[in-house]
């Protein structure tokens, strides 16, 4: 059995003071690419990737280094599985720091992910039938589709514009996305949330969608959230601010098609979530490519939380 750590030095920033539960994901994802190249490198004859990730976020993560683990669990001709842990100092109630040498580290995320090479995956394929119900709001195209030359053109089309994302100074992920939705009245309701978005890290307009980024895009949804902003607004008879934080307890990916090696400019998601109960959110993620595709699916179990937790000076790490 293989154990073996890396590390990550995130970058620093003053606020907020937790990274982005998808950008953690895409840490992780790329950390088990690294693995398999360095540490298997003649396991398959092509590059195993991720079909599975099962994550669990047991503590808050801080922007700082960061020490990453994995263990392999399973070796096999068709999928691998192995066992990863990211770590960071133990968060301290008083910005005292440790003596030299002192420093105790404990596990933020933990998780397993499964992988195989795409020469390994044959078998049984079935269409099912399924399709996105209710239909997303029409485009331009005769077929009710989005013409996305003209979305990305002229910032609409049919019923779908260009969105701004609310709280950016909060919710700084999101500047790494341009995201695009239906027009107010046009979606199917305020706890599905739907978005076309193309990939713009620090503002790269040559950036496209990959593997890697799209685990990042499965928790990214600043509709949703601005669903979520609402409701709570309504029960606390706040608006005009962002309230609440809403942390990733577990995160489940399931990578249905892998993407093109150049990657691809446009996804579209739909978000969905059944209840918010007690402080406690459930979210279903569909990814879908320009064809009509299922790329990946994703469930997650989140919080309601005081935005406070994630403002505000914390230890350096």
């Amino acid at each position: 059995m293989t154990e073996r750590s890396y590390l990550d030095p995130l970058a620093l920033i003053k606020y907020p003071t937790v990274p982005h539960g998808g950008y953690t994901t895409s840490i992780i994802y790329r950390l088990v690419l690294v693995h398999f190249a360095q540490t298997h490198p003649t396991l398959y004859n092509e590059p195993a990737t991720p079909i599975s990730m099962q994550l669990a976020f047991l503590r808050r993560t801080a922007t700082g280094p960061a020490v990453l683990m994995i263990q392999d669990t399973k070796l096999g001709k068709r999928t691998s599985t192995v066992h990863v842990t990211l770590l960071q100092p133990l968060e301290r109630k008083k910005p005292t720091p440790p003596s030299p040498g002192e420093e105790e580290l404990e596990v933020k995320v933990a998780g397993y992910i499964t992988v195989s090479p795409a020469h390994a995956e044959v078998g049984f394929s079935a269409v099912t039938g399924w399709n996105l119900s209710p239909p997303p709001p029409r485009g331009s195209k005769p077929d009710g589709a989005v013409d996305l030359l003209a979305l990305a053109a002229t910032g609409r089309d049919g019923a779908w514009k260009r969105l701004n994302a609310p709280f950016l100074s909060f919710r700084r992920a999101t500047k790494q996305t341009e995201f695009f939705g239906p027009e107010l009245g046009s979606a199917p309701g305020r706890m599905v949330a739907e978005q076309w978005a193309r990939f713009r890290p620090e503002g790269d307009v040559t950036a496209r969608w990959t593997n890697e980024a799209l685990v990042y895009l499965t928790d990214m949804f600043p509709t949703a959230l601005a669903g979520f902003d609402e409701a709570a607004a309504e029960a606390s008879g706040r608006r005009g601010q962002a309230q609440h934080w809403y942390p990733t307890v577990t995160l489940n990916i399931d990578l249905k098609r892998r993407l093109p090696a150049e990657g691809v400019e446009w996804l579209y998601s739909r978000v969905h979530s059944k209840l918010v109960q007690d402080g406690r959110t459930d979210l279903d993620v569909t990814l879908v490519n320009e064809r009509g595709e299922v790329v990946a699916l994703s469930t997650q179990v989140g919080l309601v939380v005081s935005a406070s937790r994630n403002l505000g000076t914390r230890q350096k790490l």
